[in-house]
This record gives structure tokens, C-alpha cells and sequence, in this order.
């Protein structure tokens, strides 16, 4: 089998304490380049080099690469007879010594994230009787539970209703207003709009990289989706729109 190349010419920085969305059509490479920001296509064929607050991605132990980089990806599998706060508690293994027992402050990360993804109230039931947006917020209760300073998400609100998108919306500024970095792949653009930076995909490529209140990143999302979105402000808040 012949592989085919999915990212080519890509040289971008993302800044530390900012969310920065990643856009694009579908194929893009959007879900590509998270994973090879996160270190996760190890056996495939990667040309140049990732480098993690200065130093090359590879370098870094992988315990200690898991305390700096929390991952949320799509359709993850997790054994489904396990309780919600077990799960979680699998975002505090980076801080724990081979076979040592959770200590004082790993329960209280997990607890302040189940609160924080209002998961709490079924900590103790397995993931097999939640409906698909509790599973979603117990993942990413396990994310948030590293308490890592770059957080990588990847379709974070799938399965997940308005009122607790703007719940997610609310945990990720407070992430960053305490100093740490998002990253999410976003298929709602106007979700994604409301993010610090917007990076635009397209065939594989970095279409735009740039400020979302940014009139040239405006101009740069509508022309990757063909001109068939406008964006526009309302109410202070800028919108992608259909065109019909």
C-alpha cells in the first residue's frame, strides 16, 4: 500500500496561554495535526520536527510529556464497566509512581474536574449506563484532571447539547485565564470564533493562522468553505452563517 501524504508545508507556532481552534473542511488534516502535535502517530512518516515548549517533542520521557500535554481525542475507548471517576482518575497516572495508590491530591483533581464538567453526581456509575454527553464530559473530566499547562481537544463537544457547550466554552477561558493552552479541532465554527486564534486547514496546509476578531481571518474562513459561510457579528459576537 502506497502511503499518501496528508501534511505538507507545515510551519506554524502556537502561542503559550491562548485557545487556538483549528478549522477547516472535512479532510482537511485537521485531526492529523493535533495528533502529531500530541506525539500520537508514532509509526507513521514524520518530516521535520515538533517541538514542546522549546525542546523536540521525541526528547521528552513520556511520563513527563504526559503531565505537559492532556489529550481529549474523538471516539475514545474506554472500558465501559468502568465508574466515571475511575475514569478520570486515569488523567492522574502521569503524577503517580508505577502500581502507587492515588494519593490526597490526585482525588482532589479528579474531584474539581467532575464538579467542573458537572459530572460529579454519577462519579460512582459506569460509563456503559451514561447517555453519549455524560461519557463526554467524564473524558473530559479525565483531561482536565492532568492539570496539564497545554491541553490538546479533538471534537470536544460531540454528543454534547448548546447549554453545555457554552459550559465547555466557559471551562476552556477559565483554563486559559489561569495561564494554561488550548488547542481544539472544532467542527462548529461559530463555537470555534470565540476562541483567542483561529488556525485555518485546508488540502493538508495551513490556509490562515490569526487573531478570530481578525477581518483577514474572516476572509480566509469563508474562502476554505467555498464562500458558502459569512461571518458576522451579533451582539458583539462573531457568527458563521449559512448562506441559502
Amino acid at each position: 500500500m502506497q502511503n499518501s501524504l496528508i501534511l505538507h508545508g507545515i510551519d506554524l507556532q502556537l502561542p503559550a496561554g491562548r485557545w487556538t481552534s483549528v478549522v477547516g473542511p472535512n479532510g482537511a488534516g485537521k485531526s492529523t495535526l493535533l495528533k502529531v502535535l500530541a506525539g500520537l502517530l508514532r509509526h507513521a512518516r514524520v518530516e521535520g520536527e515538533v517541538q514542546l515548549l522549546g525542546r523536540p517533542l521525541h526528547a521528552w520521557p513520556a511520563r513527563a510529556r504526559a503531565r505537559q500535554l492532556a489529550w481529549l481525542g474523538q471516539n475514545e475507548s474506554v472500558a465501559d464497566d468502568l465508574p466515571a471517576y475511575d475514569v478520570a482518575m486515569l488523567g492522574r497516572l502521569p503524577h503517580r509512581a508505577w502500581m502507587a495508590p492515588p494519593s490526597a491530591a490526585d482525588h482532589v483533581a479528579v474531584r474539581e474536574a467532575l464538579v467542573t464538567t458537572q459530572a460529579w453526581d454519577w462519579r460512582a456509575r459506569p460509563l456503559s449506563q451514561l447517555s453519549g454527553g455524560e461519557r463526554q464530559r467524564v473524558l473530559l473530566a479525565r483531561a482536565l484532571a492532568v492539570q496539564a499547562p497545554i491541553t490538546l481537544m479533538d471534537e470536544p463537544l460531540a454528543n454534547l447539547d448548546p447549554p453545555h457547550q457554552a459550559d465547555w466554552v466557559r471551562t476552556v477561558r477559565a483554563l486559559v485565564a489561569g495561564g494554561r493552552t488550548v488547542v481544539s479541532v472544532l467542527h462548529e465554527i461559530s463555537i470555534a470564533l470565540q476562541a483567542d486564534d483561529l488556525l485555518i486547514m485546508a488540502g493538508g496546509c495551513v490556509a490562515h493562522h490569526g487573531a478570530c476578531a481578525d477581518p483577514a481571518t474572516h476572509a480566509a474562513l469563508e474562502r476554505v468553505f467555498d464562500r458558502r459561510i459569512r461571518v458576522r457579528q451579533i451582539d458583539g459576537v462573531w457568527m458563521a452563517l449559512p448562506c441559502v
